[in-house]
């Protein structure tokens, strides 16, 4: 009798895995089939559309920046000042910022990196330069934003590092099958709205260079991240890492980072080659580059550190390798036409699984770079997002829009496909609303394309605001669900 049970158990799970897989496939087929009808139609915008105003492309920042100054009269003893001292003060105010507004919302409820997050808008002219045009302009000079930004994408760029070696690749294996279907489908989905919804954009928001695939793959994809380490510092606050939800939602979560930068490299490729020739040697080296990463060098340094890791004295050193490893991945990247934060990312991926040595590094260079670096990334972000461009009840329509399809893409699209893995509703909305967290490493996608003459900063403020609407709605929405777990009779 046993094994006939057995084997009917087994059939029926088959049967259900097949199918999964089935919906799966047709999925991507459907996802195949809807981006090449986007684009299809899409095309004939790039030399038939209409403008209402021409937008601003990411050269005009430093005209944005420079836009206090002009209205409000120069500071005095500015150009007394040195590009050091500048800079000191600059990281002083930034710092002692974020820690004062992350501490706030700490005491919300939220992650404190999103009160860093908004201080970092706070320091720029959407605030500031609002109520102190001068202080602004004293604080940050146009002539200092070169330097600022360089030293916030190291930060990013560290980061990055350090959530590549918060994958767990064993854990990922462990929780495959519904995983990467419900990752996957929570960047199917938003990804084709993203790209539908470039279509609409595309005539009046879009810069004047920027062909339409290029804007549509990029809206798609900025549609579709998640912000994995937010999403663990939420878990880890509710005590729900351990439990089948939490696991599975970081599962989700790092295989939806992992594809999502994937493709992101692949878009920044498309968008920065000059030719047909040009695009399909940068995803060569980009895939030859992945490669040899994961099967050539990960074996290697995993030998290299564990030997160093058994001899203390060795030991001393390996932090300095491992920084100038990561930047040498950084700088591949970058030259090879992907942008220099996925080389830091797949550094962090390869790094071994040694026990205390991800603590090693993530007390050493995530202390470091989170509290003093980070935050320099948040304002620059701050500076470019002027709220005032959002000055008339269409743009605010618009961004409203642009949550909505976020929220309906994301939130659905897992909530969804976790219900078709047999997941209960209320474990399946919770980890939609999850799987909804974008957070920092929106922000660090924005930026890419703002720096690339994608995204004009009327589209970018919008995105922005996005990502803070998004992230700002997990907490509240994952209590609300608990209350109701918690009260008798709720089903």
């Amino acid at each position: 009798m046993k094994p006939i049970l057995e084997q009917a158990s087994l059939h029926d799970f088959n049967t259900s895995n097949a199918r999964s897989y089935f919906y799966y496939v047709v999925l991507l087929a459907v996802f195949a089939a809807g981006i090449w009808a986007i684009l299809a139609t899409g095309s004939y915008l790039n030399s038939d559309r209409l403008r209402i105003a021409p937008a601003e492309s990411a050269a005009t920042f430093s005209t944005q920046a420079a836009a206090p100054e002009v209205q409000a009269g120069k500071p005095p003893h500015t150009e007394s000042r040195s590009p050091l001292s500048i800079l000191l003060l600059q990281i002083i105010v930034i710092i002692v910022g974020a820690r004062l507004v992350g501490a706030v919302f700490r005491r919300m409820g939220q992650p404190p990196v999103m009160g860093e997050m908004v201080a970092g808008i706070a320091l720029g002219p959407s605030v500031l330069g609002l109520l102190s045009p001068q202080t602004m302009t004293f604080l940050f000079p146009p002539s200092s934003m070169t330097t600022l930004g360089l030293l916030s994408q190291i930060g990013v760029v560290l980061f990055m590092f350090i959530v590549g070696t918060e994958l767990d690749i064993e854990h990922l294996r462990e929780k495959a099958s519904a995983a990467v279907m419900v990752s996957h489908a929570s960047i199917i989905v938003p990804f084709l709205l993203g790209a539908a919804l470039a279509i609409l954009l595309y005539p009046t928001l879009a810069p004047d260079n920027t062909s339409f695939t290029a804007f549509a793959l990029f809206m798609g994809i900025a549609m579709s991240i998640t912000a994995f380490p937010v999403l663990a510092r939420i878990l880890e606050d509710r005590n729900l890492s351990k439990s089948p939800l939490g696991s599975t939602a970081l599962a989700c979560a790092a295989i939806d980072d992992a594809t999502a930068w994937c493709i992101l490299a692949f878009v920044i490729a498309i968008v920065k080659s000059t030719g047909f020739t040009a695009s399909v040697i940068s995803i060569g080296l980009t895939i030859f580059f992945i490669s040899a990463m994961l099967f050539v060098v990960k074996p290697v340094i995993g030998r290299v550190i564990g030997q160093r890791l058994q001899d203390p004295k060795r030991a001393r050193g390996l932090l300095a390798g491992i920084m100038a490893f990561v930047l040498a991945c950084a700088l591949l990247t970058e030259s090879i036409g992907i942008h220099a934060l996925f080389g830091g990312f797949l550094a962090g991926v390869i790094m071994p699984a040694a026990p205390g040595f991800r603590l090693f590094l993530k007390e050493r260079v995530d202390a470091f770079s989170s509290a003093t670096l980070l935050p320099l990334f948040f304002v620059y972000t701050g500076l470019r997002t002027q709220i005032s461009l959002l000055n008339d009840w269409s743009g605010w329509l618009v961004c409203c829009g642009i949550i909505l399809v976020g929220v309906v893409g994301k939130l659905c699209g897992s909530m969804f496909m976790a219900r078709w893995t047999r997941m209960s509703w209320r474990d399946s909305f919770s980890l939609g609303v999850l799987m909804n967290t974008r957070g920092l490493v929106e922000l660090v996608v924005l930026n890419i394309g703002y720096d690339l003459g994608i995204l004009s900063a009327r589209i970018f403020v919008m995105m922005v605001v996005m990502a803070l609407a998004t992230t700002f709605m997990t907490a509240p929405l994952l209590s609300i669900v608990n209350l109701k777990k918690q009260t008798p009779g709720s089903g």
